[in-house]
């Protein structure tokens, strides 16, 4: 079911997601379309040339037409620690950026997929679940 939605515009070709606190300098993006770290995702999408579609969903999904779009290609699935229960989206300058609380603090299995991967990416879809649901 999708819990949130938002448009954002980026200047720099990198979009961060996770933990609420700073991002791990350690996090490099490099030529791949998503880096990750225990906290945070970095994704690569299109600077400058319009808004970001990022949708946020929980699982289950109440029907196929409420849910992520079957057509975007995951470029993560894995855990993300969020150490208060909620997770940020913004831009590497951090002008831009949305936070939504999911939970209590802890471990969540998240997936993001796009509609198409590396620097033309346009619109993010976020899917996240406590582990075991």
């Amino acid at each position: 079911m999708q819990v949130a939605g938002v448009d954002i515009y980026v200047n720099h070709p990198v979009l961060h997601l996770g933990a609420t606190d700073w991002i791990p300098l350690s996090l490099a993006l490099d030529a791949a379309p998503a880096a990750s770290c225990d906290t945070h995702v970095a994704v690569r999408v299109r600077a400058q040339r319009g808004l970001i579609k990022v949708r946020l969903f929980t699982e289950p999904q109440a029907s196929e037409a409420d849910g992520p779009d079957p057509e975007f290609i995951t470029v993560f699935d894995g855990s993300l620690l969020l150490p208060d229960g909620r997770i940020a989206v913004g831009d590497v300058e951090q002008l831009t950026r949305f936070v939504h609380r999911v939970g209590d603090r802890g471990e969540f299995n998240v997936c993001v997929a796009v509609d198409s991967p590396g620097p033309d990416a346009s619109a993010i879809d976020i899917t996240i679940a406590r582990p075991g649901k």
